[in-house]
């Protein structure tokens, strides 16, 4: 998965800080002959190896297409953001970067991005090249793009066949068929529980809100872009995915520690869970943990049936991976066609397979899974069941503070076996003001 987020205290020292950073004029390729370009990508796979090892040869590619030169640096997600914000600040930094969508417009905020607007977005193909739903989120709407997709995602449900069959069940089609599926599907005793979750983890646990909050007919902002996290709808939202803990009791209490993909990967894959809800590019994980493609199936994740008022049949945000060009570099051109390079479909069909990424442009690959159901399964749900984050310069101190509210709740509810609509709206609330006083 591929959001991440900013400290709001550092946030608010990058903004404050970005129009020294772009004055300066300092790109990271300064000193650099005028043929040679840095990148900074985020790591992708399982090591930072591994990801120098796939990219270097499409960067050597690049160069004897374009004589230009590509210095690769690959940073790891737990050190990108703030490696991103240094530069954004000092203006000394790489001319090209990778950056979680989450991310977008908080980071366009800053002035520190070039935007793709006029010639600089026909340079690398312009808008229409795009899937517009991904093309949405590089920015605030109404500005021009400050990043443009390069790496796909989507949350789909998946689900143990041989689990499911057993227990004479289907793929859940609403939320409270998962519900009562997972139930059927739990057995504490023997170490058996209906999904998996990773409730420790402050990123996967805003990503939920959003989603079973848009379920519920809630948006954590409004038209005027202030925090509306108490509103029903998220308040809602919020419950229904701590419940899976709480008062459902159908995932591992454990799980409220969980803060990465590991465990609950390898608890689906070992049969030790029936149900997750990941990523796109979670089938390697899974391969990885022993478990066949042919083992599980999967649906976009159900919401509530009948819905809520003003609740939608949201499944997923559209997730994945920008690139993105520092203003202030002094090879803008060069820049440019390395952009317009990895976005091309030829890129485009040998990144996205490695990386389990849904292309990110009009008529790419889809090879991002060697299982024809995964891939039916995910662009259907791109299509039909997704929608951009809100495209708000708070964003990352809406994950911040709800994200870090949630592991608070979902402690509570391993420890306690269940939390209130009252306990909910009270950490949402504390989380809410702590944001508006910049928090």
């Amino acid at each position: 998965m591929k959001s991440r987020f900013i400290a709001s205290a550092t946030l608010a020292a990058l903004v404050l800080g970005s129009v020294a950073g772009c004055a300066s004029g300092g790109g990271g390729s300064s000193s650099d002959a005028p043929k040679v370009i840095t990148y900074w990508a985020s790591q992708q796979s399982s090591s930072i190896p591994t990801d120098q090892k796939l990219l270097q040869p499409e960067l050597d590619k690049f160069q004897k297409q374009t004589g230009i030169k590509v210095k690769l640096e690959v940073i790891d997600w737990n050190h990108l953001q703030d490696r991103t914000l240094t530069a954004a600040t000092s203006g000394v930094g790489p001319d090209v970067i990778n950056i979680g969508d989450t991310n977008a417009a908080t980071f366009q905020a800053t002035g520190a991005f070039l935007p793709f607007e006029g010639a600089d977005l026909q340079a690398v193909g312009g808008k229409d090249k795009f899937v517009p739903v991904s093309y949405q989120t590089g920015g605030a709407p109404g500005k021009p793009p400050t990043s443009l997709p390069l790496l796909g995602y989507v949350y789909g449900l998946y689900y143990n066949k041989k689990l499911f069959a057993d227990a004479g069940l289907t793929p859940p089609k609403t939320w409270q068929e998962l519900v009562s599926d997972a139930k059927k599907l739990t057995d504490p005793a023997a170490g058996k529980w209906g999904i998996a979750i990773q409730g420790g983890s402050v990123p996967e646990n805003m990503h939920f809100a959003f989603i079973f909050g848009q379920q519920n007919g809630g948006d954590p902002f409004d038209a005027a872009n202030k925090p509306t996290f108490t509103s029903n709808g998220i308040v809602a939202g919020v419950k229904q995915y701590v419940d899976l803990i709480g008062e459902d009791k159908v995932a591992n209490p454990t799980d409220a520690q969980s803060n990465s993909g590991n465990q609950s990967n390898s608890d689906f894959a070992n049969g030790k869970a029936a149900m997750l809800m990941g990523q796109n590019n979670v089938e390697a994980a899974l391969a990885a943990n022993g478990m066949s493609a042919d083992d599980y199936g999967i649906v976009p994740i159900p919401a509530p049936s009948p819905l809520p008022k003003g609740g939608k049949d949201v499944g997923s945000f559209v997730a994945g991976i920008n690139i993105s060009i520092f203003k202030n570099t002094k090879n803008k051109a060069a820049a440019l066609k390395f952009v317009k390079f990895m976005t091309s479909k030829p890129e485009q069909a040998i990144i996205d397979k490695p990386y389990g990424a849904l292309p990110a442009i009009k008529g790419g690959t889809l090879n991002f899974s060697s299982n024809p159901e995964a891939i039916k399964a995910f662009t259907s749900i791109l299509k039909n069941n997704s929608v951009p984050l809100p495209r708000v310069d708070t964003f990352s101190a809406f994950t911040t503070n709800v994200g870090s509210a949630m592991n608070a709740l979902m402690a509570q509810a391993a420890t306690s076996g269940s939390v209130s609509t009252a306990d909910v709206k009270k950490a949402l609330q504390a989380a809410q003001d702590q944001m508006v006083a910049g928090g």
